[in-house]
């Protein structure tokens, strides 16, 4: 099979196309033909060697590292124990390794029916991002109907994935992004959306709320944007850590904290164990794909690449311009 291999770490550069072996599922995994992959900020941070990655599944211990966090296709093959999926089902999951490839396993309770109403080459665009915004806005953060989420970053593929659930849930969803995705933000659902490089989000979040803020923060910056999250907060509110884009290092005033007995959790799904990750899924899978086939939420797509063009596709993303999710097409 075909497979990216970081075989050093650097620029876009060294992501290297590569024959290997066809991996070999063991007695409870499902072997899958991966029809597309999908690109995610821990790409370019793997990439860059700040991401370790675990060992690339069904090709043995001295297998090269193969990034890729999640992917659709279909079965394949199965192991012996597997009752779940048969070849030819059509599936998605987020496994955290080994998406840029053109065959990959994985255990068979991680693995996700793709909704009906998604073609399989654009459902490689739900898995990560969709489980992140929901484990993060609904798990973690406790957001109920009525609720305010204040969701930074509202133009990547976690902020899209978390206006579409706030609206799906009746709940309101407040986001920063750039000019240029103020309307598309807005018309994806968004109460309203911030352009944080002309505009306080603090205030606006207080000004939308009549005062009280955010119920749930959904951040991903990290930085200097964790003391404005609690300014943003409200009484008893949640903020969610689940990206650190401005970096892991910053001052806070816990006194902000204290009288509005707030919380802050952070989370990841990447390095989770096996178990967890599969509970994140099937919870999921239970309360979340139904709003894909009744059409309430879709999978927003940026832009296409062939695998060859991982590279060209990561300095894409890099650059900030994407909204929503930007693919990579690897079989049809």
């Amino acid at each position: 099979m075909r497979a990216v291999v970081l075989e050093q770490y650097g620029g876009p550069e060294v992501l290297t196309l590569r024959e290997l072996p066809d991996p070999v599922p063991g007695p409870e995994e499902v072997l899958v033909d991966i029809v597309g992959s999908a690109l995610n900020r821990a790409d370019l941070m793997q990439r860059e060697g700040h991401y370790p990655s675990p060992p690339t599944p069904g090709l043995g211990p001295d297998a090269p590292e193969v990034p890729g966090l999640e992917f659709a296709g279909r079965v394949a093959a199965v192991g012996q124990r597997v009752r779940a999926w048969k070849p030819g089902d059509e599936v998605m999951a987020v496994t955290g390794v080994a998406g840029f490839a053109e065959r990959t396993v994985a255990h068979e309770r991680m693995l996700m029916p793709v909704p009906s109403t998604v073609p399989v080459a654009d459902a490689a665009a739900i898995p990560e991002v969709w489980i992140t915004a929901w484990d993060a806005l609904f798990v973690r953060g406790g957001l109920r109907a009525g609720g305010v989420a204040l969701v930074h970053a509202g133009g990547s593929g976690v902020g899209t994935a978390a206006i579409q659930l706030c609206r799906a849930v009746g709940a309101a969803a407040i986001v920063t992004c750039s000019a240029s995705k103020v309307a598309r933000c807005e018309a994806l659902g968004a109460l309203a959306a911030v352009d944080y490089r002309r505009a306080d989000f603090v205030a606006a979040t207080k000004d939308l709320t009549g005062g009280r803020g955010a119920d749930v923060v959904l951040d991903v910056v990290g930085g200097d944007y964790v003391e404005r999250n609690l300014d943003a907060l409200a009484l008893r509110g949640t903020i969610v850590q689940v990206g650190l884009m401005a970096g892991g290092r910053t001052t806070v005033d816990l006194g902000a904290l204290l009288p509005k007995r707030g919380t802050i959790v952070g989370t990841v799904l990447r390095s989770r164990p096996l178990e967890d990750k599969i509970a994140a899924a099937r919870g999921f899978a239970s309360e979340v794909l139904p709003l894909f086939e009744s059409g309430a939420c879709r999978p927003v797509v940026d832009r296409r690449y062939p695998l060859e063009e991982v590279g060209a596709a990561q300095a894409y993303l890099a650059a900030n311009e994407s909204f929503g999710k930007v693919l990579i097409d690897i079989a049809s």
